[in-house]
């Protein structure tokens, strides 16, 4: 991570114009203040850090309807409104037909805080059910069909990047899952260009931890809706990553700070993969 950036003390001292409509009722504790001051911060250093601003005019913020993406569209919108973030935002929910969705509550809380949207209808969730067997869990082909359709509306909405709610936790499940599962070192990178080459993809809550994000959306009472209303969820590899991680923080606290920091110092001359590092060209000087 680079040198942190600075956040004035009050979050509302400054802005361009009135403050967004949705932290109108945001608590004004100073305990608030610090965690929303922290998370401006870290996404302010992300930005930075990944060179995400670089190029960029438009941008189709996914949202789900989860704490994460929540948090990320307020957030964005906080630095919007301080001049600090100079593009414009469409906030998109593809509801993708899971039984029981709340088709109400996103657009009527899209419309409230007065922010551009996109509601998308595609029925993915019966593909997924027709094609994953019983028994298995449907994320990853739900995931690749709710990518595919994102990409085309970024690209309907003449957006440059997809921007997504991702966190530090999520990062290092991801490489943990790599790690285990996959036998590769990998993680979930907070820059990445699709395969089409035409999009970016980001994630701007690169930094922030979980548990923060969690606070923050608590405290700002967003409209949550679960992510179980395919009934897919339990059992995960993933889960077992995160309450691996929760116990080694609980033991070791700052260990996923740390473990985050290494992610951005690697040293292929230490690792063995020979298609990184030239070991073969690797040759002592002789001793005259």
């Amino acid at each position: 991570m680079g040198s942190a950036v600075p956040i004035e003390d009050d979050p509302d001292a400054e802005g361009d114009g009135q403050l967004p409509s949705l932290f109108s009722h945001a608590p004004r504790s100073v305990s608030f203040n610090k965690l929303r001051k922290r998370l401006l911060r870290q996404v302010r250093q992300a930005l930075e850090d990944f060179e995400m601003l670089k190029g960029q005019r438009r941008w189709l913020v996914g949202l789900s309807g989860g704490k994460d993406s929540y948090s990320l569209l307020a957030i964005l919108m906080d630095l919007q409104w301080r001049g600090l973030l100079p593009v414009e935002l469409v906030a998109c929910n593809l509801d993708q037909g899971q039984p029981n969705f709340p088709k109400h509550i996103l657009p009527d809380y899209l419309s409230s805080i007065g922010v551009r949207h996109r509601i998308e209808y595609r029925d993915t969730y019966s593909i997924v059910t027709e094609k994953v067997p019983q028994g298995a869990t449907y994320c990853s082909l739900c995931s690749r069909l709710r990518r595919g359709n994102l990409y085309r509306i970024a690209r309907e909405e003449g957006c440059d990047a997809l921007v997504l709610g991702h966190h530090r936790e999520d990062i290092l499940e991801t490489f943990f899952m790599n790690l285990f599962h996959g036998g590769r070192l990998a993680g979930m990178p907070p820059k990445l260009l699709n395969d089409e080459g035409d999009l970016m993809v980001l994630r701007p809550l690169a930094y922030c931890a979980e548990d923060d994000i969690a606070k923050f959306a608590s405290a700002m009472a967003f409209p949550i809706i679960p992510c179980d209303l395919c009934g897919s969820q339990d059992g995960l590899q993933r889960n077992a990553m995160k309450a691996m991680l929760a116990d080694i923080e609980a033991r070791m606290p700052g260990r996923k700070d740390t473990m985050l920091r290494a992610l951005s110092h690697a040293n292929p001359s230490h690792l063995l993969d020979p298609k990184l590092f030239d070991f073969s060209g690797l040759a002592a000087t002789p001793r005259s």
